[in-house]
């Protein structure tokens, strides 16, 4: 394509290492010409972003914990001493305790339920508030989801509730923040070898299934998904909101 998102600011949070869809994405958007912010979560993941950046279009990176309301105001300062409008942000932050992805969903405790919610699913208002101030331009806010949010996948259990909040979320944003020309969708993303998806337990039954039954036979590139976030922040989608966009193979068609 070439410069799809020439002269725009873009903010990647959830990046933890090379095999992060949201690292995927901030390589398409800075090869589209993007101007990059990236967040990290805590100094034991700073130097693994730092060094990620280098291949990157990066003003500036900044610690963000999303549970932490003096860090999210910092990402607004910060968003606003660059002297430019925000056009897009991508929320790639889910979190859950491991012991509830591995045992029946109905034994999940309160804890673990409250910090999934947290993580996976408020952190998107928290971090949209944070956003839409810069973003006088309007502009694009994107989140990732997955089809546990609507179907029962085994061992996805929390997460899978916490990633219907996550969408309703994203809709109730999206009217919102819709008068100020700020669209706010979601990209259900098919199972992806990343780290915190080999925390599922069985993963690579889930994609040995996909591979199987999806219509196209295949489990999903992260550079299709990097794709899809690209037309998401570009001006190709600026009728586009209130969405969720899949890039799973076809796997949403499926019911066996």
């Amino acid at each position: 394509m070439g410069g799809l998102l020439e002269g725009k600011l873009g903010l990647v949070l959830g990046i933890a290492n090379r095999w992060s869809l949201a690292y995927a994405i901030a390589q398409a958007f800075s090869r589209e010409g993007a101007t990059l912010v990236l967040t990290y979560l805590g100094e034991h993941q700073k130097d693994a972003v730092e060094s990620l950046a280098k291949d990157l279009n990066v003003a500036s990176i900044v610690p963000c914990n999303v549970t932490r309301e003096e860090d999210l105001a910092a990402l607004t300062e910060t968003l606003r001493s660059l002297g430019r409008p925000l056009d897009a942000v991508v929320h790639s932050l889910a979190f859950a305790n491991r012991e509830d992805l591995g045992r029946p969903f109905v034994e999940t405790g309160r804890d673990g339920f409250l910090v999934a919610q947290e993580v996976s699913a408020y952190s998107l208002v928290a971090v949209a508030r944070a956003a839409a101030p810069a973003m006088t331009a309007g502009g694009s806010i994107m989140t990732l989801t997955y089809l546990g949010s609507t179907r029962v996948v085994p061992n996805y259990n929390v997460m899978g509730v916490a990633k219907a909040a996550l969408e309703a979320s994203m809709r109730y944003l999206a009217s919102d923040l819709g008068p100020n020309e700020i669209r706010v969708n979601a990209i259900s993303a098919g199972p992806v070898k990343t780290a915190s998806a080999r925390a599922i337990k069985d993963f690579s039954t889930v994609l040995e299934t996909v591979a199987q039954r999806a219509p196209l036979r295949r489990n999903t590139d992260p550079a299709e998904v990097a794709d899809a976030a690209l037309f998401l922040a570009s001006d190709l989608s600026r009728g586009v909101t209130g969405n969720v966009l899949f890039v799973d193979s076809g796997m949403q068609l499926m019911g066996l």
